[in-house]
């Protein structure tokens, strides 16, 4: 090893003695259980289904206090400590109401702190003191953790712990004391998240979701074909930003555009008016519990049409210049008979309807008017200058991949590209053909180079994270070609169908996983591969647990809008140290019903793998770092203190 890093590192150690306490920390903590993970996929913007998920850990929470209180206070005692946890600042005073006086109130509190404290103890047996005290409340800290260290032989400090709790409660400092404990036992219950790609689009609080992942403690994201085309509108991509406006607005979502990002859209609202009128194809998917008057609807109708235009007329120069993306018969606008009304695809001809064709130039279809060229610069420059979107933009390239193994799985949203005979297909990139990791490494660096290079705007990198939206070997899109325009204008359905890649059907065999492992460099034996991207049809018997427990597929329809199709409103996985957990997740109604009676909104758990051996730390993609830092230190040992 490098003896002037060993010197560096011995600034730090400076005495064999903490050389050898350091070791000795590692070599125990390797020996913990593995810590717990949590799963969760296709997001679509579902802020509030998804944050409370992530309260109750997929069930976690009220696991642990069934475990420690089950028999010893009543079922609607543990929904309401259940509840507490979950919303600490919104039950809090529900419960507090309930009580005629001071005296009752406070007995109350006495037996809760009591409790939420054995539920921290409980929740962070598997972890060091040191991981625990990073978890608690900083206001707090020293108070929690003599409470925590509370034995039953401690009879000579019986009242000095009494006294702790009686000067919190008279003091006032009992709800912030519950509050703190409560985000304590949530970080606890769950060691790392990773996201399985897609929190955009769709549903109407992306934003917030991402906020919610930015604060939270350990995550990581697998990027989704959504989640690349943001990354491509702030990255410089004219089609990717077009893409991203058509979607909003086709889901009744242009304030996420407006409001939350701060990009003006009034140049695209004046174009839209001046050229457009009302059009069934394009009226906007009306949310539930979200009022939009009629005008307001006419608005989006004509702003969905000409982003769309402008969408299709940005896909065509691509496709010309970058033949190896074999796109030549998505190049729909110039295969319309613009007399006739028509369109012909694959030999068959079609008419078409609810058309919006005119600020198209039948001679040069993908002509942009100076107009709209002057509406997607301003965008463009609105959607580069947003401070809050570079700083989500920015954490999802810090913490995202398009592929993630992790602790002997693989997680990836989308598909590896197969052919019918379970091979690799291949694409050819200047002069080269990849396939399998390699091409999904390929992909990643072209999208990396395009977020670091956003001035550089018709290139092949940023040409290729358009191709990751929609290309036939895109490992996100995992389709031969994606038919946005047939299901705008073409009332035949058979244009409308997306054919899947045969990675789809493929991974319903063990072998084929396996293979798909071993790609990987992962243990076929022992690992997993964890998918999203396409929604679970539980509803009509399909199975997101396939390949005899290789395959877990986790999109369970957390977006309203699959949740028809799907039958239940997301899947969630949970991995600790004794195996694998899918939990299928209930519609989520409220905040309010879950205080009200501490709904988990959760419905069958079932059994992926179960692990023959507890595992531990040392079997993890962490426990390699610290066996790395045991290697280091062991070598500063015999440098430095060993001679």
């Amino acid at each position: 090893m490098n003896t002037k890093y060993l010197d560096v590192l011995a600034q730090k150690y400076d005495c064999e003695e903490k050389v050898v306490t350091e070791i000795i920390n590692l070599e125990a903590i390797l020996n913990l259980p593995k810590g717990t993970e949590h799963f969760v996929s296709d997001l679509h913007g579902e802020y509030q289904a998804f944050q409370h998920v992530l309260r109750n850990g997929s069930g976690r929470v009220k696991e642990k206090i069934r475990d420690i209180f089950n028999g010893v206070i009543y079922e609607h005692e543990i929904n309401e400590l259940a509840a507490l946890v979950y919303y600490p600042e919104e039950k809090l005073p529900l419960i507090k109401n309930n009580f005629d006086n001071e005296q009752e109130l406070n007995q109350w509190y006495k037996v809760t702190i009591e409790r939420m404290i054995k539920l921290i103890s409980y929740a962070s047996s598997k972890y060091t003191r040191s991981k625990l005290r990073k978890a608690l409340p900083d206001q707090f800290d020293y108070i929690i953790e003599e409470l925590l260290y509370k034995t039953e032989e401690s009879a000579n400090k019986e009242q000095y712990y009494t006294k702790i709790v009686q000067q919190i409660i008279s003091l006032g400092q009992a709800d912030k004391l519950i509050t703190g404990l409560a985000y304590s036992t949530q970080r606890l219950v769950v060691d790392h998240l990773h996201v399985v790609g897609d929190i955009y689009d769709r549903g109407p609080e992306p934003d917030k979701i991402m906020e919610a992942l930015i604060n939270y403690h350990s995550v990581d994201i697998q990027w989704g074909n959504h989640d690349a085309l943001w990354i491509g509108a702030f990255a410089g991509s004219k089609v990717c930003l077009a893409n991203i406006i058509r979607i909003c607005a086709r889901y009744d979502n242009l304030d996420i555009i407006e409001d939350v990002y701060g990009i003006n859209l009034r140049p695209l609202l004046n174009l839209a008016e001046k050229y457009y009128e009302d059009n069934p194809a394009f009226r906007p998917k009306i949310h539930s519990d979200k009022h939009t008057t009629d005008h307001e609807k006419l608005q989006i109708t004509k702003i969905h049409q000409a982003i769309s235009m402008i969408q299709f007329k940005f896909e065509s120069p691509i496709i010309k210049r970058r033949p190896n993306f074999n796109m030549s018969e998505r190049l729909l606008l110039e295969k319309v008979d613009y007399d006739k009304n028509e369109i012909t695809i694959h030999g068959n001809t079609y008419p078409l309807e609810n058309t919006c064709f005119a600020t198209v130039n039948p001679e040069q279809p993908d002509q942009l008017l100076e107009e709209e060229k002057q509406v997607i610069d301003k965008l463009l420059f609105s959607i580069q200058h947003s401070e809050k979107l570079a700083r989500h933009m920015k954490f999802l390239m810090k913490k995202g991949s398009l592929y993630l193994k992790y602790n002997g799985n693989l997680l990836i949203h989308g598909c590896i590209p197969l052919d019918e005979n379970e091979n690799m297909e291949k694409m050819e990139i200047e002069g080269k053909n990849y396939g399998g990791r390699e091409l999904l490494d390929l992909f990643e660096h072209y999208l990396r180079h395009a977020f670091a290079h956003p001035e550089e705007t018709d290139d092949l990198a940023t040409d290729m994270v358009w191709y990751l939206w929609t290309g036939e070997y895109s490992s996100l899109f995992g389709k031969r070609a994606m038919t946005t325009f047939e299901r705008y204008f073409i009332e035949d359905k058979e244009t409308h169908k997306e054919k899947k890649n045969p990675y789809y059907h493929l991974r319903e065999n063990e072998e084929t996983c396996r293979k798909i492992l071993e790609e990987f460099d992962l243990n076929p034996d022992q690992g997993h591969i964890i998918n999203g991207h396409t929604p679970v049809k539980e509803i009509e018997g399909e199975n997101p647990i396939k390949a005899n427990g290789k395959m877990i597929v986790i999109d369970g329809g957390f977006s309203k809008a699959y949740q028809s199709k799907t039958g239940i409103a997301g899947y969630t996985l949970l991995y600790n140290s004794y195996g694998m957990q899918l939990v299928a997740h209930k519609h989520f109604n409220s905040r309010e019903e879950v205080l009200s009676n501490g709904t988990d909104v959760l419905s069958v758990k079932r059994l992926v793998d179960k692990e023959l051996e507890r595992k531990k730390v040392r079997e993890t993609n962490v426990g390699e770092e610290l066996l790395q830092e045991l290697s280091i230190l062991n070598s500063l040992k015999e440098y430095r203190y060993m001679k």
